[in-house]
């Protein structure tokens, strides 16, 4: 009779020569009998394995699988959140900073059209006084101006009386109208012709 552990060992290496397979059956045979081994005792064991691994996976395995899997998912999503937000980080600094170079430059254009205005300004209150300078210049002569006609001609009726008054006294008589219009024109026409 064969023994069990021989059955199965030749189940397990049927290509062995047979003088091998002896040499491993009573090894195999020892080896169990020194462990306490029976092909029994390892189908009960292979059976309990099977039927624990089969509850383990059905009940526990597939149920730690999917908590794994819902983990793994959160993680991903996390990460892919983090990526997200460190774009939206990027973009929001790089707007920043856009924006932030768009005020410097409107700041800059408003300081340069302010310093513009300035310009035009002082130009036109230096136009303004400069009219006025002028203005004022313009009247003041053409005050002189007046007052030196209203003199010229204070002076031409004063020097025309003179002259009448030096001509009676010394031609001794009373000059008419006529006469007194005749030397007053011809002294008026000499002091012309002496001021030009």
């Amino acid at each position: 009779m064969v023994s069990p552990a021989a059955a199965f060992t030749s189940m397990l290496i049927p290509h062995l020569p047979l003088a091998d397979l002896t040499d491993i059956q009573n090894n195999f045979e020892q080896v169990g009998l020194a462990t306490g081994f029976t092909l029994q005792q390892f189908i009960a064991q292979c059976i309990a394995f099977t039927v624990l691994f089969t509850v383990a996976h059905q009940f526990g395995w597939k149920k730690v699988r999917v908590v794994l899997e819902q983990r793994r998912n959160t993680i991903e999503e996390s990460m892919a959140n983090a990526e997200k937000i460190k774009k939206e980080l990027a973009d929001a600094e790089t707007s920043r900073l856009a924006i932030l170079h768009k005020a410097n430059e409107q700041a800059a254009n408003i300081i340069s059209e302010a310093q513009k205005s300035a310009a035009v300004i002082t130009e036109r209150k230096a136009q303004e006084a400069t009219a006025q300078a002028e203005d004022i210049i313009r009247k003041a002569h053409e005050a002189s101006v007046l007052d030196r006609n209203r003199l010229m001609a204070d002076l031409k009726r004063e020097v025309g009386a003179l002259v009448i008054q030096t001509t009676e006294k010394v031609a001794g008589k009373v000059l008419n109208a006529d006469d007194q219009n005749r030397l007053n024109s011809e002294t008026i026409r000499q002091l012309d012709v002496s001021k030009n």
